[in-house]
């Protein structure tokens, strides 16, 4: 390669600078970055994987924490009894009129004890007559197939209020010179009647009215309907002959287990029945 003749005081004249076009850079050719994974690469098991948890903010989430358990806390003890009265039957009660006390599985003179309906849990199913909404749906369909079979059944007392069942107890058990021990094998001391619950119903044959709050009401076709056809609308008898409860043979008496909160309800009674049935 040759220099360029030397100028005037023999210096060789510089290369001209060498200038670059800025703005014509985006023409410039830059090294691609690796190729981004597209989502169909992915596989479907790594989609779900969990993203890893953030750090920092430690000092706020454990403030955070904290105020929900305080506040759970608070709820649970305002509403926590509540809530379990509802889940299941009450505990046992004592009664101050007599010195009876319940026995270790909570009956009082045979009978369990039970929680009392709410206003909003009970519906008229005739005059004066209320139930438990559940056991009204059902009761409506179980007359209405019965009426459709020719079979006439009444109602004759459902919900029953403590009070209502305190004056049944004591003021007629006055009235007929009965003990508390005689007078609970016909009727429930207070706290411990199924009426209570608005779940039970005492029924009868219109065809024979007679019969009604009767034994002899056995003997009628409205209870032989009922023996063929109430489990299908979750209806059972209470207290059926030589019922190891102690409590007299009703066979007016029904109540309904086809809810979940019912069968809680009923739940005691019935394991009772089932051991006493099996000898277990």
């Amino acid at each position: 390669m040759k220099l360029p003749p030397a100028g005037p005081g023999g210096l060789v004249p510089l290369a001209p600078a060498l200038t670059i076009d800025t703005t014509r850079s985006s023409h410039l050719v830059r090294a691609s970055p690796a190729r981004r994974p597209n989502r169909e690469d992915i596989p479907v098991a790594k989609r779900t994987r969990p993203a890893r948890p953030r750090r920092g903010g430690g000092g706020l989430g454990l403030i955070l924490g904290c105020l929900l358990v305080c506040t759970g806390s608070l709820v649970a003890v305002m509403i926590g009894p509540q809530l379990l009265g509802r889940l299941g039957p009450s505990s046992s009660l004592e009664i101050p009129e007599f010195s009876e006390r319940p026995d270790a599985d909570g009956r009082l003179l045979g009978h369990f004890p039970y929680m009392e309906a709410t206003p909003d849990q009970l519906v008229s199913v005739e005059p004066g007559i209320e139930l438990h909404i559940d056991a009204a749906e059902a009761l409506r369909s179980m007359m209405q197939a019965a009426a459709a079979d020719g079979v006439d059944l009444r109602v004759i007392s459902g919900y029953r209020s403590l009070d209502l069942q305190e004056s049944i107890f004591f003021d007629i058990a006055s009235e007929r010179n009965q003990t508390a021990e005689e007078r609970a094998q016909v009727s429930a001391p207070p706290g411990y009647s199924e009426h209570s619950t608005g779940y039970a119903v005492d029924l009868g044959d219109g065809t024979a009215p007679e019969t009604n709050l009767s034994q002899t009401f056995e003997e009628t076709p409205g209870f032989r309907w009922l023996q063929d056809h109430a489990a299908r609308y979750h209806f059972v008898l209470s207290f059926p002959e030589r019922n190891d409860q102690g409590v007299m043979y009703e066979p007016w008496h029904w109540r309904f287990e086809g809810s979940s909160e019912a069968l809680r309800m009923f739940e005691s009674a019935r394991r009772f029945a089932f051991r006493s049935q099996t000898g277990s």
